[in-house]
């Protein structure tokens, strides 16, 4: 079953998605050579605590941690340690969620630690970032699950091939409903599979975390004994974008966006819906 927000929910929803936004502010800032995956737990547990919010992710499953901090050619769910030190020229996605009375917020970013990445990882993220904001200006009513994958992997497949052949985009993970849990119905590929038919429609009170992950290489990944960390079978880099959205009656609102997406849904000709927490 698909959960419908109240306007009231969403902009609760509101609330835990500007402090991930916050999180990944003070994380880019942190992001720097010679600091370890923990400074930056470190750093998002601060802000999670500064505005009143919990972590989602920090006991989910059994997970350790604040946040998820995958680095280079871990895809998600990399597990923050005193040992991983970034080094100049890595990247990181940096996955992050909030709780406020009860309500949840998710999103994830692509981080470049230091200079002197290669042309082609500044593609990669760009190219996993926007078929994102394509995936995202796809939900408006009318649309259906499917239209958002569709448009998610129509964006990928249109880039020029990166030298190393292709763009993977990962199989076994997607996005997900998000609300009153983190992990809801429906589950969103980011990639159009015609046997799960068409999806549910999208309605005002829908609200879905969009997350493509997209590799320089293979689409295939295996979780290494910490039944966690997820990387790629050929070990070559991957991106890591999300954001999560509402649908509303005036259209949609990117909740763990400061802006609620205006500038980049603006670039889709798509007008986002009020913010519900302007002037607060």
């Amino acid at each position: 079953m698909v959960e419908i927000k109240t306007p009231e929910q969403i902009a609760k929803m509101r609330e835990a998605g500007l402090v991930v936004a916050r999180v990944h502010e003070a994380c880019r800032a942190a992001a720097v050579p010679g600091a370890t995956t923990k400074d930056l737990d470190d750093v998002a547990r601060k802000v999670l605590a500064e505005h009143g919010a919990r972590s989602n992710f920090l006991g989910y499953g059994g997970f350790p941690a604040t946040i998820c901090t995958s680095v280079n050619d871990v895809v998600v769910h990399g597990i923050p340690d005193a040992v991983t030190v970034l080094k100049d020229g890595d990247i990181i996605s940096v996955d992050a969620g909030a709780i406020i009375d009860g309500w949840h917020g998710d999103a994830a970013v692509t981080l470049f630690v230091g200079e002197g990445h290669a042309p082609e990882l500044h593609e990669l993220s760009r190219v996993t970032e926007e078929s994102m904001w394509a995936g995202i200006a796809a939900v408006r009513q009318g649309n259906r699950l499917v239209d958002i994958s569709k448009a998610i992997e129509g964006y990928i497949r249109r880039q020029p091939r990166p030298a190393t052949g292709k763009y993977g985009i990962i199989e076994d993970y997607g996005g997900h409903g998000i609300g009153s849990q983190m992990h809801m119905d429906p589950h969103l590929l980011n990639y159009v599979d015609r046997r799960r038919g068409r999806g549910p429609k999208l309605v005002p009170g829908f609200c879905i975390a969009i997350e493509p992950m997209v590799s320089l290489g293979t689409a295939k990944t295996h979780v290494l004994p910490d039944d966690w960390t997820v990387k790629t079978d050929d070990g070559t880099w991957s991106s890591h974008w999300e954001h999560s959205v509402a649908l509303t009656a005036e259209g949609p609102l990117v909740l763990t966006a400061v802006d609620g997406g205006r500038a980049k849904l603006a670039q889709y000709g798509v007008t986002t819906a009020p913010d519900p927490l302007a002037g607060a």
